[in-house]
């Protein structure tokens, strides 16, 4: 198959999607606009508890494909966590989506629940040193099992860019910034390096 023709079937794919409306596949002037932006989103403090990384971008950056996709209400996020709080090489807290999961964190004395961002260790705030020894916030890489099944495709990313790129992806759509309107990153590869 044609890159042309395995291009255009991801494409569809991504529009076919739930909650999925606008497609674009981004140029390497946008892979070097959004790698930069990462790279200043990464030094900006966090909700004032650390430093970003955002593993999910870094991934897709590598990508031979590049498309971005503007989500509303009804996209379906991947499974979590979607954020990682670490501090020290160790996984210090997470996002949790699951209801009574949280009630049953918030129960625990030791926990800090925070809308659904969970610290499991309180006393790590008092160890870190924003400055010094922050905690470091992970958007790790996700799966996207629709565009996996697809032939001819592999190393398949999805990734929730910052919000410096995400306005730029949004700039570049022409859409105004609505309320409930997001924007994730997906990449492949033509040719797996795992064979």
């Amino acid at each position: 198959m044609q890159r042309d023709d395995i291009i255009e079937k991801v494409s569809s794919c991504i529009r076919n999607m739930q909650g999925v409306g606008d497609v674009l596949i981004l140029t390497n002037e946008d892979r070097d606009i959004i790698r930069e932006l990462e790279k200043k989103a990464d030094e900006m403090t966090l909700m004032g508890l650390g430093k970003g990384d955002n593993k999910g971008v870094k991934q897709v950056l590598k990508n031979d494909v590049i498309f971005a996709f503007t989500t509303n209400m009804d996209f379906k996020w991947p499974s979590g966590p979607n954020v990682i709080l670490m501090h020290e090489g160790c996984v210090v807290g997470e996002d949790v989506d699951d209801e009574s999961r949280l009630e049953e964190l918030k129960s625990c004395k030791t926990n800090l629940v925070m809308g659904n961002i969970v610290i499991y260790d309180i006393s790590v705030l008092k160890r870190m040193d924003a400055k010094n020894n922050p905690l470091i916030v992970v958007l790790p890489p996700k799966p996207c099992s629709e565009v996996e099944e697809l032939s001819d495709v592999c190393n398949v990313t999805l990734a929730s860019p910052s919000p410096p790129s995400d306005e730029y992806i949004k700039e570049k759509m022409g859409l105004q910034n609505i309320h409930g309107t997001g924007t994730f990153l997906l990449g492949f590869d033509f040719e797996c390096s795992c064979n």
